[in-house]
């Protein structure tokens, strides 16, 4: 941690990097939740959890957990929400959360109808 008036080496690269953007592109690179910030790295590794759902769709149905996709379905609506409270907004939050719920809520459609048609 750098103390109060110093700047850690990984700031003057990111100011570096940000001097020879454009200015429409700056703003963006230095915002709150930018990719100079871990508010930008964390739901960016987070779109892995999407890229998962979406291959359990070729998975057969009677392997699908349906605690597991119910789990994904409600955390990303609780996050979703969360991201669009929080100050700075962050809209890269918001939408791996929406997508995380999506394929999670689908999965578990997938799952719950297999299911009820073995009864």
């Amino acid at each position: 941690m750098a103390l109060p008036g110093k700047i850690s080496t990984y700031q003057r690269l990111m100011l570096k990097i940000a001097s020879a953007l454009p200015g429409r592109f700056r703003t963006a690179f230095l915002h709150p939740a930018g990719p100079t910030t871990v508010f930008f790295w964390a739901p960016t590794f987070k779109w892995g959890l999407v890229i998962a759902g979406i291959g359990d769709v070729k998975r057969p149905a009677d392997m699908v957990s349906l605690s597991q996709t119910a789990s994904l379905m409600v955390t990303g609506a609780i996050w979703s929400r969360y991201s669009l409270v929080i100050i700075p907004k962050n809209y890269n939050l918001f939408s791996v959360n929406l997508f995380t719920c999506a394929t999670g809520g689908y999965n578990f459609v997938r799952g719950l109808l297999y299911q009820m048609a073995q009864k």
